[in-house]
């Protein structure tokens, strides 16, 4: 949902104080700034002197007026993007230019399947005006690279940038290529204003490497590829396409780059040999940039010579495979900046551009006009809101390896928030097979989950499991379009719709595969696998192996079947006292208020997500299936067993508030219009669902 309201004004405003604290200690602490100002520092500062890049000029010219780009001007931005993790690193960059940007921005990303599907799903939900995306198959322009031997961590994708003259639309003129791992400190319509320094040669805009890596005394036999000086650095670079693909820049660079193979064995720096290379031999090509459009820091950064001279910093560049772990005596406060956008709430960055009309996000105005519709004075308003919230999405947040496809394969799909997170490892344990779990957080929370996954042995060696992060926003838990998430998601053929608290039974993955094959379900037979749940009120029990030692532990009193004190309508249909003694899959009939956990194909019906926070969120779910015409059939052997944990704050309200209770039956009453309307005289039977006495659900 567009952002709306002074909560997130005071979060923007708590950022810039924050931005200007960081700025304040990181240079205003131990440097000098009494020493006379040496030749050129107008440089370091982001202003190209007059004379800088070649023209004739004398130290008694005036400085030429810093140039801006138009205010409303598109900005042109081109990043390669590949695999999960280079996908998280992207929405930090992200982040940090629109925090600053005052112009549209057209994003020009590069990417494998993998990053593509992450990211144009993130973006289509982040909705964030006046920025346009587009899309480029890496794959494609591969062969041009693959033959070239690295040895650099980023691998393949290292060399792409050295395609991108070819990989852009012919059209394209202008355009900022950024690494994944830079952080900007200011807008990025200054860096752009520097393209108006380049001469009619110049095609390139590169600052200096800031380390001796290109002289070659790092090691012994420590042998670089060739480079004008201290060489450049590739992580920011200003190309004007047109003049590179005038100039014959792909014959240009593979000439080159073939002649140095032959004496060395590969590229160390990826695509940054190959540019330092060309420049080396065309040194009028390269227009050098302030260094403060890319503080380098390496394991062998010589950044402070920029950042001691400058007044302030415009992009930090993590170019050590260390990254936030590189050493150097001011990282905590770089560390800090890049802290700052990696935790910042996306969702207050969906502000408009004033006075740049541009076109909303596909949706945008439609969303406008539906809130603009609604009543703050109803009761309601604020469910009303949630239902029309448009939540981030960051699907396959962590690294993920789904497993071979098999015809009866079964995910395991579930919810869940911060304060479940304890329930993961267990989860992992119990079920063996593919998961897709939606989880709801706050960015800060997410890189909490991250570390927390990254530290557990057992969450860190499950690449089977699907973690999408749904980002916080609104008074009440979206539990409904959360679990559309983790379903759209899932992989397999069938799916397991539980919940986070629930753990199953340790053969139950391979029992349902078992049961599906037997059932015939893949002849198209219409079924939802029920699967009995139980629960404890214990925190620590011995969990049973099997159906008998379940039965032992319900008749000592130790197990119950699932909320028999407080809501047994929502299960009672399954029949507990047949499923004791059932050796066959059994059929059950709808009933009111009936809510079981089952599997069935991942081309189920998706959740009403008009239910959020407590209150027939399933309940409505099952009424689908019904409808729909699924059998239920009760599976013998399968079961789950309900721990216990704290309420969480919807079902308090649920409990403590009649206004909530008055306006969950409002949605219900909708749900089942609309169930009319879509099922006609079939949908009747679920009117009785409506007429039961209000109370606990």
């Amino acid at each position: 949902m567009l952002p709306r309201g002074r909560p997130r004004a005071l979060g923007a405003a708590a950022l810039l104080l924050l931005l200007f604290l960081i700025g304040f200690f990181l240079f205003g602490g131990d440097l000098d700034y009494g020493r006379p100002q040496p030749r050129g520092a107008a440089a370091l500062d982001g202003d190209l002197p007059a004379g800088y890049g070649g023209h004739n000029s004398s130290d008694c010219d005036p400085p030429r007026p810093r140039p801006r780009p138009p205010k409303c001007e598109l900005l042109q931005v081109a990043i390669v993007c590949a695999g999960h993790n280079s996908s998280r690193d992207i929405i930090t960059l992200v982040k940090s230019m629109l925090f600053y940007r005052k112009n549209p921005l057209h994003l020009h990303l590069v990417t494998d399947a993998v990053a593509r599907n992450i990211l144009e799903t993130l973006f289509h939900t982040w909705m964030v005006p006046a920025v346009w995306v587009s899309f480029y198959n890496a794959d494609e322009p591969q062969p041009q690279v693959s033959w070239i031997p690295n040895k650099h961590y980023s691998g393949l994708y290292g060399l792409m940038k050295l395609v991108l003259p070819g990989v852009l639309p012919p059209d394209l003129v202008r355009v900022i290529v950024l690494d994944t791992d830079v952080t900007f400190a200011s807008n990025i319509a200054e860096l752009w204003a520097l393209f108006a320094y380049f001469s009619d040669k110049q095609v390139i805009g590169l600052v200096e490497n800031q380390s001796d890596w290109y002289f070659g005394n790092l090691w012994r036999n420590h042998r670089p590829w060739p480079a004008l000086g201290r060489g450049f650095n590739t992580g920011v670079i200003l190309l004007r396409l047109d003049r590179l693909r005038q100039a014959g820049w792909e014959q240009m660079w593979k000439m080159t780059a073939t002649r140095e193979l032959l004496t060395l064995p590969a590229t160390s720096l990826a695509d940054q040999d190959i540019f330092n290379a060309v420049i080396k031999e065309h040194p009028w090509l390269v227009q050098p940039l302030p260094c403060v459009w890319n503080v380098q820091l390496s394991d062998h950064t010589l950044a402070e010579r920029c950042y001691s001279e400058a007044s302030d910093l415009k992009v930090i560049h993590w170019n050590s495979p260390k990254k936030l772990r590189v050493k150097n005596k001011h990282v905590e406060s770089f560390r800090n900046l890049y802290l700052t956008f990696l935790e910042y709430d996306g969702n207050l960055l969906r502000r408009e551009l004033f006075g740049c009309p541009c076109p909303l996000p596909p949706g945008a105005e439609q969303l406008q006009r539906a809130l603009a519709q609604l009543d703050e004075e109803d009761a309601c308003f604020e469910f009303r809101q949630q239902q029309l919230t448009v939540h981030r999405v960051h699907i396959t947040f962590l690294p993920h390896k789904p497993p071979p496809s098999q015809p009866h394969d079964v995910t395991l799909v579930a919810q869940l928030s911060m304060d479940r997170l304890q329930m993961l490892e267990a989860l992992c344990r119990h079920w063996p097979g593919p998961m897709s779990l939606a989880l709801y957080l706050t960015d800060a929370e997410a890189q909490q989950f991250l570390r927390f996954v990254e530290t557990s042995a057992v969450l860190s060696a499950r690449q089977d499991v699907a973690y999408h992060v749904v980002y916080r926003e609104g008074p009440f838990y979206p539990i409904n379009q959360l679990r559309n998430v983790a379903l759209a998601q899932a992989l397999t053929p069938y799916v397991f719709l539980s919940d986070i608290d629930f753990l199953p039974a340790y053969s139950l993955y391979n029992y349902l595969r078992a049961s599906i094959e037997q059932l015939e379900l893949d002849g198209g037979r219409k079924a939802a696998l029920v699967v009995p749940a139980f629960e404890t009120l214990h925190y620590r029990f011995s969990f049973p192996t099997s159906k008998a030692e379940l039965l032992a532990l319900l008749d000592a009193g130790s197990l119950h079947t699932f909320r028999y004190h407080e809501w047994p309508r929502g299960h009672a249909p399954t029949d507990y006292a047949r499923w004791r003694e059932a050796q066959e899959p059994y059929r059950v009939q709808w009933a009111a208020d009936y809510e079981p956990y089952v599997v069935v194909p991942r081309d189920c019906p998706r959740y009403d997500s008009r239910f959020v926070g407590f209150g027939w969120n399933k309940v409505a779910h099952i009424m689908e299936l019904d409808a729909q015409e699924y059998e239920l059939l009760v599976l013998p052997e399968a079961f789950i067993i309900h721990l216990p944990h704290a309420p969480s704050l919807d079902i308090s309200r649920f409990r403590s508030s009649p206004t909530y209770r008055d306006c969950l039956q409002a949605l219900k009453d909708e749900f089942h219009q609309d169930l009319s309307r879509s099922y006609g005289a079939a949908a009747l039977k679920y009117l009785t669902a409506l007429q039961q006495p209000r109370g606990p659900i």
